[in-house]
């Protein structure tokens, strides 16, 4: 199923979606302004980064998706990815990075322009839609690592729980998926079989542990990069094989 074909079958999930995210993103920055000092070497849920590498993710990420709708492409996407955006002053990075995006995104067309996103080409409004995604669950992950409140919106919430299938579709990685990669997105926790509430069946879901706090944070990060190990290792097996096939064949 092509971009266009995707887009006839998403309805309302998307409707609103510049608003949304914008709503989203003062979420993230109403726990980021209560950031101390000393949290930013702390570590998140997000396992392989500590609280400041978690909020440049979010900035560098919001400028990497005006970087797409401008006519960048999935391997300058991924190459800026963990670069620092921050400099001395995160909260104002993070704010402008927002801002950045939302006067993109809002710009004719762009919704549905089809950009080289780096899990498939998709709509505007689609990569929009997983950016705002992106942005509740990290919500969560800095609140957690830092001890805010991590009561996330209920709208949104509910919104991405009702379209989880069309927010990711046609993409190469579903992260509530066990047969996906998980190279971008954490594996699925297990249930839990006590009386949850819906944010908690999500963040399960999306591969947060809500029961988890302070050392189960830090015992997680060794299993994230064991994981993580693993990739690049088949990484580089896989271009040595390709080298080899190479070679041969000239």
């Amino acid at each position: 199923m092509g971009v266009a074909d995707r887009l006839g079958c998403m309805g309302e999930a998307f409707d609103g979606i510049v608003d949304r995210f914008v709503f989203a993103s003062r979420e993230f920055e109403r726990r980021l302004r209560t950031v101390r000092g000393g949290q930013w070497v702390g570590p998140t849920p997000c396992t392989e980064w500590n609280v400041r590498q978690l909020v440049n993710h979010m900035v560098r990420g919001n400028l990497n998706y005006v970087l797409l709708v401008n006519g960048g492409g999935r391997e300058e996407f991924l190459r800026m990815r963990e670069v620092d955006a921050m400099g001395d002053d995160p909260v104002s990075a993070y704010v402008a990075s927002v801002r950045e995006s939302r006067e993109a995104f809002a710009a004719p067309g762009v919704l549905d322009q089809v950009v080289d996103y780096p899990m498939g080409q998709a709509s505007g409004r689609q990569a929009l839609a997983v950016r705002t995604a992106d942005t509740v669950i990290h919500t969560w992950d800095l609140a957690r690592a830092i001890g805010a409140e991590d009561l996330l919106d209920t709208d949104l919430i509910a919104w991405i729980d009702g379209h989880l299938e069309e927010i990711y579709a046609g993409l190469s990685e579903m992260p509530a998926s066990v047969d996906t990669s998980h190279r971008y997105f954490a594996v699925p926790e297990s249930a839990n079989a006590g009386a949850e509430t819906r944010q908690d069946r999500l963040l399960r879901l999306m591969g947060r542990n809500p029961d988890r706090s302070g050392d189960g944070i830090a015992s997680a990060r060794a299993d994230r990069q064991l994981l993580s190990d693993r990739h690049r290792l088949q990484d580089v097996t896989h271009g040595a094989e390709r080298l080899r096939e190479i070679r041969q064949g000239g």
